[in-house]
């Protein structure tokens, strides 16, 4: 057995308000497949290998704002991720702007978190 073992992340879970839009939300945007656990819990899952996690209903909704975890997606093609995420009912909550290493912009998902999207192109 190591003596220093390193776990990696698995799973994520994140609060959302509501269920139905953060599933139709996720689904069209991010093609994930999703399975529903009682009235509190909605699991989803990647098409690509990558994180799992689910969502636990809450009303209140956090952001990096006030300390929470910002997750954060890759994409070649930073602004067709931005506009599709706009037209899928997601609020851009911060443009695309520069950082080191790339570019990146901040959506808050319908009725759950705050995320962002970066590119290193």
């Amino acid at each position: 057995m190591p003596t220093n073992p390193k776990p990696s992340i698995d799973y994520i879970e994140m609060p959302s308000s509501d269920f139905k839009l953060t599933r139709s939300f996720f689904e069209n945007v991010f093609e994930w497949r999703f399975q529903t656990f009682g009235e509190d819990y909605l699991a989803f899952f990647q098409n690509t290998p990558g994180v799992t996690g689910g969502f636990y209903h809450c009303d209140r909704i956090t952001s990096p704002s006030v300390g929470a975890p910002l997750i954060v997606f890759y994409s070649k093609t930073l602004e067709a991720t931005c506009d599709h995420i706009r037209k899928a009912g997601a609020e851009i909550t911060q443009s695309i702007f520069p950082f080191p290493g790339g570019r990146r912009f901040h959506f808050c998902a319908p009725a759950s978190v705050e995320m962002g999207v970066w590119s290193d192109l």
